[in-house]
C-alpha cells in the first residue's frame, strides 16, 4: 500500500472532503424545544386526562401524537416557586424562590427580591449550544429589570411579569398591570382579554423566524389564572358550556392548536419537542374560593401539596422518537425539563451546584424497562416540607399552621401524621401508618436529611443558594 504522503495534493483533499461529508449526514441535529405552561390548570380539565366537562381537541390530539405523563409532579403547588424549579431544574427551595420578600408564597408587584441571574435557567444552557430563545407570557420570578427574562437566558421577552389578579382592585397600592416587550412597558393596564391572541402572533413570529436553527420557545400561558372569574378572549367567553373556566380551557386550547400548526407548516416537526403542562392545579374549593377546575382523579387544591395541587398533566410531543398516543406513570418533575434538554442538546449540565432535576430521556423513549429515577420526591409549600413520597408511599407529615406568629394556615396544613398507599388511594383518605411502622421510619428519614439542606420553618437549609434581592425596588411603567 502507497504511503499517504506519495499521493497527489488533490486526491488527499478530496479523500479529506468525503470523510467531512459522510461524518455529516450521522451527525444529530439538536432538536428545537417548546414549553406550553397553563396556569393553575387542574389534571381533570382535560378530556385526555379524563375529563368529562370539557372538550379539548387540540391538547387531545397532541396527547394521540405524543405520550401522556400520568405521575408529572410540579415541584410546588404555588406559581412563583413552581417557575423558578422549572427553569432552574431545582426545589424551589434550593434557589431562594420559596417565599417572596413578604414572606408570602408568590412574588408580588415591585417585589425586592426575584430569580438570581446567578442561576443556570434551561435558556442559558441552551443559549450556549446556539439556540435561539424566547419567553412570551407569564413570567412571575421577579418583576425588576434585574430580574426579567433578558437576565435569564432569553434573547426576548413578551409578556406580563405577575399573576393578572395583582392589579389596583384588588390593592390600591400596587402598579397597573404591565405589559412588556424585552424591557420596555408597551402598554399598561394591559387589556387581559387579548394576551392570549397576542401571544400566539409573537410565538408564529418567532418559530417561523427561528425555524432555520435550533431555539427554545417558553410560553407561559395566564390562563385559566388566579382570577375567580378567567379573563378570556371574546371568542371564547360563554362558548365551552363550562363557565367561565370551562371558557378559558377552550381558548389554551385553542392557543396550542396554533401553536401545533405553526410547527408543522413551518416544517420543523420531526425535530421538534413540544412540551405541555401546567405549573400547579386548580385552586377551586380552597378557603371558600367559587374558582371552577377539576383536580380529579385526586383530591386537594392547588396551592396544596395534596396530589390535586403537585400532580399535573403533562404531554410531550417529539415524532419518531416518543411513541405515538403513549402514556407513562413513572414519577417525574417539572425539574427534569433541564437536564432532559441539555442532554438532548449536547449542553453540559451544570457541575458546580446541586440540580435536583434527572434526566427522564428512557421515560420518553418508550422504554419499558425504563424507571422513575427519583429514590425519594419531596412536597413542600413554601418553607414548610409537608410530605414525602417514595414509591407508592407517601407521608403526610405532622404539622403546625402558625409560625413566629404569622397565621400561614391557608397554606400551611394541620394534620397528624399519615401513611398513604397511592396504589390503591388516590384521594389520600386512609392513613395506614400503623400497619407499616418501618416505612414511617424510613420516610421520617428522609425528611429530616432534606430538612438540613433546605430547611424548615425553624431553620435556613445549609444548602439554599441565594435569591437577588433589589434595594429600591420600582414599579414598572410606561415611559
Amino acid at each position: 500500500m502507497r504511503p499517504l504522503t506519495d499521493l497527489k495534493p488533490g486526491f488527499f483533499i478530496l479523500v479529506c472532503f468525503v470523510l467531512l461529508c459522510s461524518g455529516c449526514t450521522h451527525r444529530e441535529i439538536p432538536p428545537n424545544f417548546i414549553i406550553i405552561l397553563a396556569d393553575n390548570l387542574g389534571y381533570g380539565d382535560l378530556a385526555c386526562f379524563g375529563s368529562d366537562l370539557q372538550q379539548t381537541p387540540n391538547i387531545d390530539k397532541l396527547a394521540t401524537e405524543g405520550m401522556r405523563l400520568t405521575s408529572f409532579y410540579s415541584a410546588s403547588g404555588v406559581c412563583t416557586p413552581s417557575r423558578a424549579s422549572l427553569m432552574t431544574g431545582c426545589y424551589a427551595q434550593r434557589v431562594d424562590m420559596h417565599l417572596s420578600d413578604t414572606g408570602l408564597a408568590i412574588l408580588r408587584p415591585v417585589a425586592s427580591k426575584g430569580l438570581n441571574p446567578e442561576e443556570i435557567t434551561i435558556a442559558d444552557l441552551l443559549k450556549e449550544k446556539g439556540y435561539s430563545t424566547a419567553c412570551i407570557g407569564k413570567w412571575h420570578l421577579g418583576d425588576q429589570p434585574e430580574c426579567l427574562p433578558l437576565r435569564q437566558g432569553f434573547d426576548y421577552y413578551y409578556g406580563i411579569p405577575y399573576s393578572e389578579d395583582m392589579i389596583p382592585s384588588f390593592d390600591p397600592d400596587w402598579p397597573d398591570l404591565p405589559l412588556i416587550r424585552n424591557d420596555e412597558v408597551i402598554e399598561a393596564p394591559v387589556d387581559l382579554s387579548t394576551t392570549s391572541r397576542r401571544y400566539v402572533k409573537e410565538a408564529i413570529r418567532f418559530i417561523t423566524g427561528n425555524k432555520e436553527k435550533p431555539f427554545f420557545l417558553y410560553f407561559p400561558l395566564n390562563l385559566p389564572g388566579s382570577s375567580a372569574v378567567p379573563v378570556t378572549d371574546k371568542a371564547f367567553a360563554g362558548k365551552s358550556g363550562n363557565g367561565p373556566w370551562g371558557d378559558a380551557i377552550m381558548e389554551i386550547d385553542w392557543s396550542v392548536g396554533q401553536i401545533v400548526n405553526c410547527v408543522k407548516a413551518s416544517g420543523i416537526e420531526k425535530n421538534t419537542i413540544i412540551v405541555f403542562t401546567s405549573d400547579n392545579g386548580a385552586p377551586q374549593g380552597l378557603s371558600g374560593s367559587s374558582r371552577g377546575g377539576s383536580n380529579e382523579p385526586f383530591s386537594g387544591a392547588g396551592y396544596t401539596t395534596m396530589e390535586g395541587g403537585m400532580r399535573v398533566p403533562a404531554i410531550v410531543k417529539w415524532p419518531g422518537s416518543v411513541p405515538e398516543g403513549s402514556s407513562n406513570d413513572e414519577l417525574c418533575t417539572m425539574m427534569d425539563w433541564l437536564p432532559t434538554f441539555a442532554g438532548l442538546a449536547g449542553a453540559q449540565r451544570p457541575r458546580d451546584r446541586i440540580i435536583d432535576g434527572k434526566n427522564i430521556r428512557p421515560l420518553l423513549s418508550g422504554d419499558e424497562n425504563a424507571k422513575t429515577p427519583y429514590k425519594v420526591f419531596y412536597y413542600y409549600l413554601m418553607d414548610q416540607l409537608q410530605a414525602v413520597r417514595e414509591g407508592n408511599w407517601k407521608l403526610h407529615l405532622a404539622l403546625e399552621n402558625k409560625y413566629d406568629g404569622i397565621d400561614k394556615s391557608r397554606f400551611y396544613g394541620s394534620s397528624e401524621l399519615r401513611l398513604i398507599d397511592l396504589s390503591k388511594d388516590l384521594k389520600e383518605k386512609h392513613d395506614v401508618s400503623g400497619e407499616y411502622p418501618e416505612v414511617v421510619d424510613r420516610l421520617l428519614g428522609y425528611a429530616e436529611e432534606i430538612s438540613k439542606e433546605l430547611g424548615d420553618p425553624s431553620h435556613r437549609g445549609d444548602q439554599i443558594r441565594p435569591a437577588l434581592y433589589i434595594e429600591h425596588p420600582e414599579p414598572l411603567i410606561m415611559k
